[in-house]
Parts: C-alpha cells; sequence; structure tokens
C-alpha cells in the first residue's frame, strides 16, 4: 500500500495519470497519455477545436506534478496548440485507444502512446503483405516462451513432412544468439556462405546486394516434388577470411540512423523476403516459410509473431513458467489494443507431454491455456456476441496440440543420423502436430 511519503513506482503511475486523464475527458477535452522511455507520464490536451479552460489546466497539471513523483514527465501537461507538430503525437499509429473508456455524449476521448527502447514491436500486430504479383507466402513462426521445449526440432519435423508433401519449404533460422533450425537441418560443410545475421549487419549499411544466403537441406531426398531449403543464422563466411559471428552479433540490433535502411524490424522483415527471393531464383517462390524464433520477450520475436506472420505456434509445457510468461505476453497485447488483431494469429503447442500420461496432462494443459488466453479473449455479458470460445472449443487458439515425448528421443542428432524423423516412436510422437499444423498452414482454418 502506498502512503504520501512511499515513492510512487512504474506500475502505480500510470493509474495515477488515468484518473486525471478521466477529469480532462469529462470536461470534453480528448486526451493523449504519453509514456516517455523511462515510463514518466504526461498529458497532451487537444484544444486545437475548442479553448480549454485556463484554471483547470493548472489544476491538473498541479495534481500530475503532485501525484507521480518522479513519474511525473518535467513538462507533465500540455496544449495541442503549443506543439510544434501535435499530429506527430495525436494522429501517431502507435497511438491506441485507452481500454475500458467510452466517452459519453459531451466527453472527450482518452488515447495512450507508449515511447520504449525496445519491444514496441508487440505492440504492433499486422499480417504479411502480398508480393507485386498479388502472391503471399503462408509463414508460421514457432515460438517458446522459454527455451528447452523442442521447438527447432519440431521446426526441423515441420518442416521435412510439409516437403513431403510435395511443398517448397523454407526455414528461416531466426534464433541468432543460439542457432537451431540451420544445424539440425544442413551439416557444417554444406552452410552457404553467409547467413541472417550477415544479411542484417550489411543491409543496415546497404551493403547487402549479392549475399549467398540459403541452401538445401542435408539429408532431405526429393519427392512428390517438393523442396526443403534452409536460410541459417550463420555462414561459412569468405574463404581465408575470419568469421567474427559475436562480433556482427553485438551490433545486428542496432537502429541506426541516417542510412536510410529502416529500423531493425525493416531489416529483419527484408531479410525474410531476400531469403524467398533467392529460393525463387534458384527454383521455385517458396509455398511455406517456417520462422525458428528465438525465445523468450525479445525483439526477433515481437516482429516475428507480431508482423511477419500469419500464423504462429505457441510452444510451452505444463509449468508455472509458461503461463506466468504468455499471460505477460498476452496483458501487453491487450493493453496496447491489439488483442483482437493478434489472437486469431495464435495456436498452443503442448510440448513434450509424457507419453505415460498424456490424456491427464493434457486436460491441465488445456485448463491452463484456456485461463491464460481469456486474456485475449472478448469478456462478454448476456446476449453479447464477440471472440470468447470455450475451453473444450478444439479449434480455438488455446486448444493445445500436442507432441509426445519419450526417453528415446533423447540425445538422437537429427543432423548426423539420416532418416532419425522415419523412426516409428518419432512419428507417433509427433503424428498429432503434424496432421495439424498442416492443416492449419495448408487450408488455413482453425
Amino acid at each position: 500500500m502506498t502512503s504520501e511519503r512511499d515513492p510512487v513506482r512504474f506500475d502505480e503511475a500510470r493509474p495515477l495519470a488515468l484518473n486525471v486523464a478521466h477529469e480532462v475527458a469529462a470536461a470534453g477535452v480528448d486526451v493523449l497519455v504519453v509514456r516517455d522511455i523511462f515510463g514518466r507520464l504526461s498529458l497532451l490536451l487537444d484544444d486545437r477545436h475548442g479553448a480549454v479552460d485556463t484554471s483547470s489546466t493548472d489544476e491538473w497539471r498541479a495534481q500530475l506534478a503532485r501525484t507521480l513523483g518522479r513519474y511525473a514527465a518535467d513538462r507533465p501537461l500540455l496544449l495541442a496548440s503549443s506543439l510544434f507538430q501535435p499530429d506527430a503525437y495525436f494522429a501517431s499509429p502507435r497511438a491506441a485507444d485507452e481500454l475500458g473508456h467510452v466517452a459519453e455524449p459531451g466527453q472527450g476521448s482518452i488515447r495512450r502512446l507508449d515511447n520504449t527502447v525496445v519491444g514496441a514491436d508487440w505492440a504492433r500486430v499486422s499480417t504479411p503483405r502480398a508480393d507485386s504479383a498479388g502472391v503471399r507466402t503462408a509463414r508460421t513462426a514457432l515460438y517458446g516462451f522459454k527455451g528447452g521445449v523442442g521447438r527447432s526440432t519440431a521446426t526441423f519435423m515441420l518442416a521435412k513432412h510439409l516437403a513431403e508433401q510435395g511443398k517448397c519449404v523454407l526455414v528461416i533460422d531466426l534464433d541468432l544468439e543460439s542457432p537451431g533450425a540451420g544445424p539440425l537441418l544442413v551439416a557444417e560443410e554444406q552452410m552457404p556462405q553467409y547467413g541472417i545475421i550477415d544479411q542484417l549487419v550489411e543491409s543496415a549499411l546497404g551493403n547487402e546486394e549479392g549475399l549467398d544466403l540459403v541452401t538445401q537441406a542435408t539429408h532431405f531426398q526429393l519427392m512428390n516434388n517438393g523442396e526443403l531449403w534452409v536460410a541459417p543464422a550463420r555462414g561459412q563466411g569468405a574463404p581465408g577470411t575470419e568469421y567474427s559471428y559475436v562480433d556482427k552479433l553485438n551490433r545486428v540490433y542496432a537502429d541506426i540512423p541516417g542510412h536510410g535502411q529502416g529500423g531493425f524490424a525493416d531489416r529483419l522483415e527484408a531479410a525474410v523476403h531476400a531469403c524467398e527471393d533467392a529460393v525463387a531464383r534458384q527454383s521455385r517462390r517458396p509455398d511455406v516459410v517456417l520462422l525458428d524464433s528465438r525465445a523468450g520477450i525479445h525483439d526477433i520475436a515481437a516482429v516475428a509473431i507480431s508482423r511477419l506472420c500469419d500464423l504462429a505456434l505457441l510452444f510451452g509445457t505444463d509449468s508455472r513458467q509458461t503461463w506466468a510468461g504468455y499471460r505477460d505476453l498476452f496483458t501487453a497485447w491487450l493493453s496496447s489494443g491489439q488483442a483482437p488483431e493478434i489472437r486469431e494469429k495464435l495456436r498452443m503447442v503442448a510440448s513434450m507431454v509424457p507419453d505415460s500420461d498424456a490424456p491427464a496432462y493434457l486436460e491441465a494443459f488445456r485448463e491452463h491455456a484456456w485461463d491464460c488466453f481469456s486474456t485475449l479473449y472478448d469478456n462478454l455479458v448476456d446476449g453479447e456476441t464477440g471472440f470468447n470460445p470455450g475451453p473444450e472449443d478444439d479449434a480455438a487458439p488455446h486448444s493445445p496440440i500436442p507432441i509426445l515425448f519419450t526417453v528415446e528421443l533423447v540425445g538422437l542428432d537429427a543432423a548426423s543420423t539420416p532418416d532419425w524423423d522415419k523412426r516409428e516412436f518419432v512419428r507417433a510422437a509427433y503424428q498429432s502436430f503434424l496432421r495439424t499444423t498442416t492443416h492449419l498452414m495448408i487450408e488455413g482454418s482453425r
């Protein structure tokens, strides 16, 4: 509990600012709540279509300074008429309506604008665009909040399965800190000269033209006209030149002003397009792209899920860490107004399901997943319609797609063991996962 002598903390500051914002809106004034990169808050009042009473603005300004403490911006209340470019704030595409505020007649609106150092792409949900010919490749991101849940192995299995169905598949290894799918699918000596990390570093300087980024998977035998291509995180490098992976990794996330190459998210999206184009030049345009995203709440995962894919498979085990992590993520999507756009992209994967007690495990997993996903579902009252699937809805985002786990899977090396994936117990473990995800990706119905 906070007393007058207690310092205001980060989580307490925004509700305090909103108290004032509601007073402003009740007076008929549109207000934008702005939070800077340190978490400090200010209110921007839109007085462009009508003057705001000076005594009221003085009182609100004093109230913000008094209640927010260190979280009050240097100028906690500003009028649009005093700003050089007010539309840079009020018309910003990053501004979102404040959840739960419905303006009554005569009241103003409340919107929010968050400025962060990293992670802003979690709040920018969009669907990949079609190319100039109107063609859009199906892209699926495979993501786990926690590492070590079998995501890269599942990527390997899914890629080979789709290729065996006759699809041209491209796997892009976006786990730059711990490359996963690339080493699983391509032997070291068959790596392309460059990897995704080179594309990101070179493109920051507009120097990415001509990079060799993709290669065909090792051990995959062509069948049914299927193809399996891989864009690994790292390459072999130029002959006779040291390949400085860590030096590149230390620079890859930089947003470099003045070079006109866009920020990290733009360069990552361009890298995916570059890999797709490279496959198209060497063979044909990929039917499916699998994005092996890194774990955790990281900018790569943010871009992969929010911006680059039209289906995101969320991996997890039934543990407190899994649900706490996803709940934090879902809460961020909800508070940024992105829940309606993101929730139907998502599907939960129950990885490492114990073979010996699968039904009971999956029942508990489903219950916990539904409880967590309810953050993103509409809160409906009697008679209202919206998106709120029940716990037993097998087509809902929270409905788990199982991958069974047995001790025989431990220690198998997919890259050095040809036909590893054809063993009977491996096929049994992934059977449901391959069938369901293929249906989702190819037919697009969930």
